[in-house]
């Protein structure tokens, strides 16, 4: 079996990926978004979790139940949150021993289970929220002006696809 060197091994990463994607500068942009992306939840989620218990992913069930007024069918919020249906039932088993949201099925539809906010997910939600925004402020926000957040939401607008996990 032969053993390629590093360098050998790097060039030929570079050739595959300038094979797809000729523009270095597009490979380093979207190097930058994933760092970035992979940074900010990592940290925005261990502050969350230090400063109130609750982990980011727990917050955006909360969060995206209250976007939608309260409640979702399971396979909306797992659509909104961008998880399988399988780990979102995972995740709403935990918070509903925990008491945050409450299960149930649609009336007609047996099939179909609506998640909703218990009151005591509403305070957790108030308690947390403001943590989050905070971070959010401080990591992402203010790092940027009004005019780079506008090129930026535009950018990143023309690339959102709609993903569905199954």
């Amino acid at each position: 079996m032969q053993v390629l060197s590093e360098s050998d091994v790097a060039a030929l990463l570079d050739r595959l990926v300038s094979s797809q994607v000729p523009s270095h500068q597009g490979v380093e942009a979207w190097a930058s978004l994933l760092r970035a992306h992979a940074s900010l939840m990592r940290k925005l989620n261990t502050d969350l979790l230090e400063e109130t218990g609750l982990g980011l992913a727990d917050f955006d069930v909360l969060a995206q139940l209250a976007r939608a007024g309260g409640h979702l069918r399971m396979t909306e919020l797992a659509e909104r949150a961008f998880s399988s249906r399988s780990g979102m039932t995972r995740r709403i088993d935990r918070l509903v021993d925990e008491g945050l949201v409450c299960r149930g099925n649609v009336d007609g539809d047996g099939r179909a289970v609506v998640v909703g906010l218990t009151d005591a997910g509403v305070n957790r939600l108030k308690e947390t929220a403001p943590v989050h925004m905070r971070g959010v402020s401080k990591l992402f926000v203010a790092q940027l002006d009004n005019k780079e957040l506008a090129i930026l939401r535009r950018a990143l607008d023309k690339v959102t696809i709609d993903c569905t996990f199954g």
